[in-house]
């Protein structure tokens, strides 16, 4: 079989398995959307909540 045959039905075959792979496809985009606002939303309540909880331990410690 020459290269440009094989190459050939390479290409119709991956064409034909990429138009078909779109009905298995999982709306990844939006998940991933929303994940990452999620951990963005928690991530801002900790370093809010360390920063609150951090001035008041502080002005409690006084030495002996």
């Amino acid at each position: 079989m020459h290269a440009d045959v094989h190459h050939l039905l390479h290409t119709i075959t991956a064409a034909e398995l990429h138009s078909r792979a779109g009905e298995f496809r999982l709306p990844r985009a939006n998940l991933r959307t929303r994940v990452g606002w999620t951990l963005v939303e928690v991530g801002l309540r900790l370093t809010a909540q360390g920063r609150d909880a951090a001035a008041p331990r502080a002005a409690a410690f006084r030495p002996a």
